[in-house]
């Protein structure tokens, strides 16, 4: 009896605890996931920038997020990127703040013809610009990485030398790069990257505004003829790698660090593809024998001469929206003198 009662008591017990194991709900983390908008055709350096930045950010939070990637502009194009991660068609998006002119006011003074001489500089600056006066347009976002690209150059079907030779030219540019087509005499086509090519194949557009860095990434150099370069051309592109606000909201605080940090890292990644980009971009342009050449000293003076309005036509424009132009401007000097 003893023994039965014993293994009547026994079982009893295991049954219980086998209770207790099964009703004991499996404990495991939501993954988060995610959709990043990027303009950059897949193979650009930017693009892949793109998705190491979402390897890390994965490797980081030990898989709690996964990002789903979208390069090449096909979750969302590159002038409604940033509208539509604000409005969660993505999570996370970049492209050019230039591509909404108007939008971003404060942001635009980057791209005003400072004389950069380099994407990192370019980057560092527009980076330590934003944290600097933290403009109430990037309000309904949170930003994690701002970066911009080295000087601009005249990449045109036909040869320019001066002035004269630019008088009229259909020139594809966005942003504030309109302005100096414009003051240059210049008949500026506003046009995102990835239209250009075929633009300047067809000749709907003579000539292009941009970093040299683009004539390879875009392939752009293979419809051209002809590389001007100019310190009137020194102005930069900013662009943008924005998150939707509610969702970085939403986010464990621990996982918000790997998005801080890791954003905070990818700005001098950026950077460093930008120098090396605009390197590859005039070997593939040599490579391909374009002929490239500065302007005269005569020409190179009229030329700095016809855009200098620029900088002071967009200060006393900020000023009547209210905004802090001359702040701005001054910013970005004291910052592109510390870095360049």
């Amino acid at each position: 009896m003893k023994k039965k009662g014993l293994l009547s008591l026994l079982f009893v017990l295991c049954f219980f605890v086998s209770l207790t194991i099964v009703s004991v709900p499996a404990i495991e983390a939501k993954t988060i996931n995610l959709t990043y908008s990027n303009f950059f055709p897949p193979t650009h350096g930017h693009a892949i920038q793109g998705a190491n930045m979402i390897k890390e950010i994965e490797k980081r939070t030990n898989g709690r997020v996964k990002i789903s990637y979208f390069p090449g502009g096909t979750l969302t194009k590159p002038r409604v990127c940033y509208d539509g991660v604000v409005k969660g068609i993505s999570d996370i998006g970049m492209s050019c703040f230039a591509y909404t002119r108007g939008k971003f006011p404060v942001m635009e003074a980057v791209d005003l013809p400072f004389g950069y001489k380099s994407g990192k500089v370019a980057t560092r600056v527009a980076w330590a610009y934003y944290k600097r006066m933290r403009p109430k347009e990037l309000r309904d976002v949170k930003v994690l990485v701002i970066h911009a690209h080295g000087p601009g150059i005249l990449a045109a079907r036909k040869d320019v030398n001066s002035l004269d030779d630019i008088k009229g030219m259909k020139i594809r540019c966005t942003g504030l790069s309109s302005k100096i087509a414009k003051y240059l005499g210049a008949a500026p086509v506003a046009m995102p990257q990835n239209q250009a090519y075929e633009a300047l194949q067809k000749g709907v557009v003579e000539g292009t505004f941009c970093p040299i860095e683009v004539l390879k990434g875009w392939k752009q150099g293979e419809v051209i003829d002809y590389v001007i370069e100019t310190k009137a051309l020194g102005y930069t592109t900013a662009m943008f790698v924005v998150m939707n606000k509610k969702k970085y909201e939403s986010l464990p605080p621990d996982i918000q660090r790997v998005f801080d940090e890791v954003g905070e890292e990818w700005v001098n990644v950026h950077g460093d593809v930008w120098d090396s980009a605009d390197r590859a971009g005039l070997k593939f342009v040599i490579e391909l024998g374009k002929k490239i050449h500065g302007l005269s000293p005569a020409q190179e003076k009229l030329w700095l001469q016809s855009i200098s309005p620029i900088i002071i036509e967009y200060q006393a424009k900020m000023k009547k929206k209210g905004l802090p132009a001359k702040k701005a401007v001054k910013v970005l000097r004291e910052l592109i003198a510390k870095y360049q």
